[in-house]
């Protein structure tokens, strides 16, 4: 039996380095926009190859933390497809997916003021078909759910049902086009939810609203299943909802020097979801997301600076306030 089976996307991550002075940064549309001039060619100083994709992310940080760890996914039978089956099988993760098509590929810019821009393409991805897989696999306490799409996303539902079946928990990281679709859309999976994390701008738009109550947005999301909400917000921190201590909470980052925020989410999710697969509370859940999350951003790479188990030692010695509201839910 696994301790956690994650279910997402595995990809090649390209990290492409220019110079600052071939593009402009304009604040159009009530966003800042990074602009490069129509027509010219734009010369790359560096690039740097990582695996990525928020399965693939997530399943290499709960393998690190000790986790007994599967990763339910397509990968692609091609070059990259190789390049993350290594990674997988180097970080200890067990791969219960299958192969074919061609992978997940990203191509990440330069970090423009503590943010990046990515294009991203799905590949295969999208094409998880569980008739592939053997069910006596599945055995495990925990799914988490990544961002999934298409076919991917009836897998998701189904899979939804089985844990329902066979008492196995779930925690859903959705991303933003995917809640864009809705509540309803997402309905049969955040029925059956333990944990939901997601972003500030998720929430919003998956609530329909323009709220920026966070307390707000956590109390409405939990209605809709999740035992425990999570929703990050940036170098604002991450606040949470626990329906069973019945108390709001609120945490903020360190000051680190961030160098590229790629994978920032999965980490702090992962480590979250660790110290509630091990019983631990939602403070000290908090608090080891954090710490997996600042770790991460010190560096490019989705994956190079993931904690360990010596994480657990730094979550009870971490001094950051807390702040704790009660709440009757």
């Amino acid at each position: 039996m696994f301790d956690i089976i994650t279910v997402g996307s595995a990809t090649v991550d390209v990290f492409i380095h220019t110079d600052p002075e071939q593009s402009e940064l304009f604040n159009l549309h009530n966003h800042p926009d990074i602009c490069y001039r129509l027509g010219s060619k734009i010369l790359v100083k560096e690039v740097e190859f990582f695996t990525g994709g928020g399965g693939s992310n997530t399943a290499v940080a709960f393998s690190r933390l000790g986790l007994k760890t599967g990763f339910l996914g397509r990968i692609g039978d091609d070059p990259n497809g190789e390049l993350i089956m290594k990674d997988l099988h180097k970080e200890k993760v067990t791969f219960i997916g299958y192969k074919g098509g061609i992978s997940g590929y990203s191509s990440i810019l330069d970090s423009v003021k503590e943010d990046r821009t990515i294009f991203t393409f799905k590949g295969c991805n999208d094409d998880l078909d569980l008739k592939h897989i053997q069910k006596y696999l599945l055995d495990s306490r925990w799914f988490y759910f990544s961002s999934m799409m298409h076919k991917s996303f009836s897998a998701l539902e189904y899979l939804s049902k089985h844990s329902k079946k066979k008492n196995i928990k779930i925690a859903f990281n959705p991303s933003l086009y995917l809640v864009k679709k809705g509540k309803k859309h997402l309905s049969k999976i955040l029925k059956n939810c333990e944990i939901l994390l997601y972003n500030k701008e998720e929430a919003q738009s998956m609530l329909n609203s323009k709220s920026e109550n966070i307390y707000e947005l956590l109390y409405h999301s939990s209605l809709l299943g999740p035992k425990i909400v999570v929703i990050t917000d940036g170098k604002n921190g991450a606040n949470a909802l626990d329906a069973y201590e019945q108390i709001f909470y609120s945490i903020k980052p360190v000051h680190v020097k961030i160098n590229e925020t790629t994978g920032a989410g999965d980490a702090f999710a992962s480590g979250f979801v660790t110290a509630k697969i091990l019983g631990k509370n939602t403070e000290y859940a908090l608090r080891l997301g954090m710490l997996n999350a600042e770790s991460v951003i010190k560096h490019k790479g989705a994956k190079n600076i993931l904690l360990n188990e010596k994480a657990f030692d730094m979550a009870e010695k971490d001094l950051r306030p807390v702040y704790k509201t009660q709440h009757k839910i």
